[in-house]
């Protein structure tokens, strides 16, 4: 069997998507030596993923520019050209695939979450616009949905009426490289860093849908309470973090907030041993990877009850209203004051976050191309 995986996310570094493009293929090439892959882009990548599989490349357009020539590379050139190619299944990790033609290959999307369709005032025109349009299409088209939790389940069922023996639900997983370290191992991190001694942590893209504005808010309460943890954000500029920085200015809280952006998984598992505790109280998530990261290195997380959150963190976290700014203060000090409830949190974490590895996301994904090659 030949199997197509599109890969142009892992090469742009873009997000959720690319994480969950690259560890999947960290591992599929271990574990499938009868059937041969071949990764779809549009251009030569040195990344180190190409040298174990054999690859596709599509050049884009070279007379669109812009943002408009990765839309017109995935809904015109990419089918038009994959057609040529003897290929048995193509899976493209993102919701919105290339499949809005008829394609001479079975075909298997990722939708990883309906946000854009749930909370549209959240996004960009543009995004919400394009999910209309051409969401319900390309899962009509497609062989197998694969979706990351019962809760995008439930919402594929809901808002678009996919057929529940459709859907192929398959956890993400946790990097590896997410552990507790020892005590030294931390302090030598926080020196290296120059990190207050204590602190509180919050990792994601800086976007609406994080609700950092009602972080900042709880926080600033928090403080005013007694609190005397900085808080540490980490995350780049995705949109609208304009609101983010107009909160921080009018909280009077730019010397207590450190954001980072972007960093390595190296440094990213220091920052979370070296936490007092994780804050995400994010509106809406398909699965949730940072709380499960933050459990896996043993620090105690906050979390929403809404979406998909409380069926990924189980009881290793404590669960808030995310839209309920007081909570979220209550619940931070309800960690610092309570060891017990701390401490319990860090081992239920610990245990709950083992359950879920990219090694078997990767294995059921395999299968679940064997199972559409085969109906």
């Amino acid at each position: 069997m030949d199997i197509g995986i599109v890969s142009n996310f892992v090469d742009e570094f873009s997000g959720g998507i690319g994480v969950y493009t690259h560890q999947i293929l960290k591992y599929l090439h271990k574990m499938d030596s009868e059937n041969d892959y071949y990764l779809i882009h549009s251009s030569q990548s040195d990344l180190d993923i190409y040298d174990q599989y054999k690859e596709i490349i599509i050049p884009k357009n070279r007379l669109v520019s812009g943002w408009g020539a990765n839309m017109f590379w995935r809904y015109v050139t990419l089918p038009f050209k994959l057609k040529k190619y003897k290929l048995d299944v193509v899976h493209d990790p993102y919701e919105l695939g290339p499949f809005t033609f008829n394609l001479p290959f079975r075909k298997v999307i990722t939708v990883h979450d309906l946000s854009p369709l749930i909370l549209p005032e959240l996004f960009k025109g543009g995004d919400v616009l394009l999910h209309k349009l051409l969401l319900k299409k390309t899962i009509k088209n497609a062989d197998k949905i694969i979706t990351v939790s019962y809760n995008s389940q439930r919402d594929l069922m809901e808002y678009l009426d996919v057929p529940e023996e459709d859907i192929e639900i398959i956890y993400n997983g946790v990097d590896e490289i997410f552990h507790p370290l020892k005590e030294e191992e931390v302090e030598k991190f926080k020196a290296q860093w120059n990190l207050p001694e204590s602190f509180i942590l919050s990792v994601g893209g800086l976007h609406p849908i994080k609700n950092l504005p009602r972080l900042l808010q709880a926080y600033s309460l928090a403080r005013k309470e007694g609190l005397t943890q900085k808080l540490v954000v980490v995350g780049g500029v995705i949109d609208g973090a304009q609101e983010i920085f107009q909160t921080l200015k009018m909280l009077n809280m730019q010397k207590d907030v450190i954001f980072t952006g972007v960093v390595s998984n190296k440094d990213l598992l220091g920052l979370y041993n070296a936490a007092d505790m994780f804050l995400y109280p994010c509106l809406y998530a398909g699965f949730g990877i940072p709380p499960l990261e933050s459990m896996s290195c043993g620090t105690p997380v906050i979390t929403s009850c809404n979406s998909s959150l409380p069926e990924i963190v189980g009881d290793g976290a404590l669960l808030v209203d995310p839209y309920q700014v007081e909570n979220l203060t209550h619940a931070m000090k309800l960690l610092v004051e309570d060891e017990d409830l701390k401490n319990t949190l860090i081992k239920k974490g610990i245990k709950r976050a083992a359950m879920f590895n990219w090694k078997k996301t990767a294995y059921q994904t395999m299968k679940t191309y064997r199972e559409v090659y085969n109906y």
